[in-house]
Formats: C-alpha cells, sequence, structure tokens
C-alpha cells in the first residue's frame, strides 16, 4: 500500500517537474531511491537506477510492451565462490547440442542491485533463440572495493564454463552484458587479459575468463575521475559511487587529495577502456538521451569515448542511444540480433 501510495503521488505531483528536471532519478531523489528499493522491477531497463520518467511510466508499462512471462529459473541462488554474495540463477534453454549462453550483470553504483529481477528484455528472446542465460550478484563495494567486483564476475565465467557439460554450455560462446556498474563490469571481461590460472589447485580457475562479445547499458568506460572530468561535463567525476568503490572515505575529495602511486594503479585498472587490445571481443553501447545533462554519471560521452577507442583497433562497436528506435523494445531488439551474431563465433584468444 505505501508503494501504491508513492507511486500516486509521484504520478499527480511530478509530471511537471520531470519536463523541468529530466535528470531526477534515485541517484539524486531519495523518493525514487527508496521506490526502487520496494519495487525494483520499476526499473525498466534493469540498469540499477530508477528515473521518475520510468517511475512515471509504471503504470503504463504493460500497455506500452507485451507481458513478459516470470520465468523461473532451472537453478537459482547457485554459489560460485566462498562468499555468500557470489550466487547466480541459471535458465536453461532447450537444445540436444550445447548452447552459447549470455550472462547478466546488475547494476546498481556497485552500491547495490540483485541478480533478481534478470532483464526480461533480454533474457525471453535470448531463450527463445536456443541461448542459456545466466544472472549474477557479486560483493558489493560495501563489502569489498575494487577489485572484488570484477573478479567474482571473472570467477562465475569460471564457474559457469565448469558446468558446460552438466548444463549443456558451449563454453566457447559465452557474451556478458549489464546496465550502469553492471556495464563496466562486462567491459572489464570483455577487454581484460584471461585470468584463468592453469597452476591454481581450484580447477575452477583453470578455466578462461574471456568472453564473445558484450552489452554496455547506461555505461561508463571509466573509472578514472580525473578522465571523467575530462569528457563528462559537470561534476560526474564526484560521483558518490566512486568513493567506496576504491575504499576511499566519504570525504575524500578528488580535487585536492593527493592520488599515490598505489591508488593510481588501482584506478586506471579498474577502468576498463585501459584493457583495450585489439584482440578484444564486440560490444554494443546503449545510452538514454535524457543522461545527456552535465554531472550525469551515465553520460553518453562515455559511449563516444569508448567508440573512438575501439575504432582506432578495429574492433566491431555498435553504439546507439534510445533517440536511435521507434519504440522502447527497439533497442533490446537490436542488442539480441547483436548477441546472436557474435555468439556464432568462438571468441579470439587473449595472452594468458
Amino acid at each position: 500500500m505505501k508503494t501504491t501510495c508513492m507511486l500516486a503521488v509521484l504520478a499527480l505531483a511530478t509530471t511537471a517537474v520531470f519536463a523541468q528536471h529530466p535528470g531526477r532519478s534515485s541517484e539524486n531523489t531519495p523518493k525514487l531511491a527508496e521506490l526502487l528499493k520496494e519495487r525494483p522491477q520499476l526499473d525498466l531497463n534493469r540498469d540499477g537506477i530508477l528515473t521518475l520518467e520510468e517511475a512515471l511510466k509504471a503504470r503504463e508499462r504493460n500497455a506500452r510492451q507485451p507481458r513478459t512471462r516470470k520465468m523461473a529459473p532451472t537453478h537459482a541462488d547457485v554459489s560460485y565462490g566462498d562468499h555468500p554474495s557470489m550466487k547466480l540463477d541459471f535458465w536453461k534453454a532447450e537444445s540436444t547440442e550445447p548452447v552459447a549462453l549470455f550472462v547478466w550483470i546488475h547494476g546498481g553504483g556497485f552500491r547495490g542491485g540483485d541478480k533478481a529481477p534478470a532483464n526480461a528484455r533480454l533474457l525471453e528472446p535470448l531463450l527463445n533463440a536456443g541461448v542459456s542465460v545466466a544472472s549474477i550478484n557479486y560483493r558489493l563495494s560495501g563489502i569489498a572495493p575494487y577489485p572484488a567486483q570484477m573478479h567474482d564476475s571473472a570467477r562465475a565465467i569460471q564457474f559457469l564454463r565448469s558446468k558446460a557439460a552438466e548444463w549443456n554450455l558451449d563454453p566457447a560462446r559465452i557474451a556478458v552484458g549489464g546496465g550502469s556498474a553492471g556495464s563496466g563490469i562486462s567491459q572489464w571481461l570483455a577487454f581484460h587479459d584471461d585470468l584463468a590460472n592453469p597452476e591454481s589447485d581450484d580447477p575452477v580457475e583453470h578455466r578462461s575468463t574471456r568472453v564473445s562479445c558484450a552489452l554496455a547499458l547506461s555505461m561508463q568506460s571509466t573509472y578514472d575521475p580525473r578522465v571523467i572530468r575530462q569528457i563528462i561535463p559537470g561534476n560526474a567525476f564526484d560521483d558518490s559511487a566512486l568513493k567506496p568503490f576504491y575504499g576511499l572515505p566519504d570525504d575524500w575529495n578528488w580535487e585536492t587529495a593527493k592520488i599515490d602511486a598505489k591508488l593510481d594503479a588501482l584506478i586506471k585498472d579498474a577502468s576498463p577502456i585501459n584493457h583495450l587490445t585489439a584482440d578484444d571481443p564486440p560490444v554494443f553501447i546503449f545510452h538514454a538521451e535524457r543522461t545527456r545533462t552535465d554531472g550525469n554519471i551515465h553520460h553518453p560521452n562515455f559511449g563516444t569515448y569508448l567508440e573512438t577507442a575501439m575504432k582506432k583497433t578495429g574492433i566491431d562497436c555498435v553504439r546507439t542511444t534510445d533517440a536511435d528506435y521507434d519504440s522502447p523494445s527497439g533497442p533490446y531488439d537490436h542488442m539480441v540480433r547483436f548477441t546472436l551474431q557474435h555468439l556464432a563465433a568462438a571468441p579470439m584468444e587473449k595472452g594468458q
């Protein structure tokens, strides 16, 4: 009842406000943050951020798009590592032959979010196309700072490869994707050297972490505040998610504090674009035009910045915004086609 009342108040009182403040979201508006916590399904694009626009359109969502079935995972809350946060859900595609896999990585500023609900706009069409799907959790920054989030996700990829025979997967064909923080992890996995460790006592770690392609929704291509300050207008470089991500205190000041060699190396390593080389897989970039505002940590300039770098290396990169499509389902249909296209071939090898 509380959530219903909150939606009603938002619908009645904020339509005019939205026209004046299109950048309102759960990241800067407490009521939207509370609503996202209570009703995560209102986050239509599953990027871990509830915008005012999404909240206002919640009541008409069913009229704007086909209702998707609630699809229970074939395997739920499977542990892929030692920490309680390291859990995944898995949906098995029906096939007599081993199938490709798509792994969804949730957003939430590295501080929040959850593997459920997975992105239904991608899950259902991929399953229908014969691609199995997994959705993963990872340690949030309040539990452990970088590189825990990336390393956990890499471990999930290795674990899923280790289950290939049991779950009828083709370990050579794995794609990843996510929104916001999940997009950063997806890019990091796509660009980073293989983390396989054939000398480990753990056989899961013998598996590759490489992927065939990545989807990057509402993405950031760098987490270096010094670079963000150069490419994004406003104060996006001081986004509140970055400090806990690096294990820094709340009163850390990026403009005055000294960045020592250790922190400098950490920041550079955390930024996906810094791992980009010519043998990396393709990436699909998607942003909403409403994020083209000063200080927005989901600004489309992040996509332009990565696209420029990928073109220089000759890697396939598709960059779009919602303005390129005639319907809300358009970008997701495009992402599915992109994913299926690049899952048709095995990923290229990169240095061990």
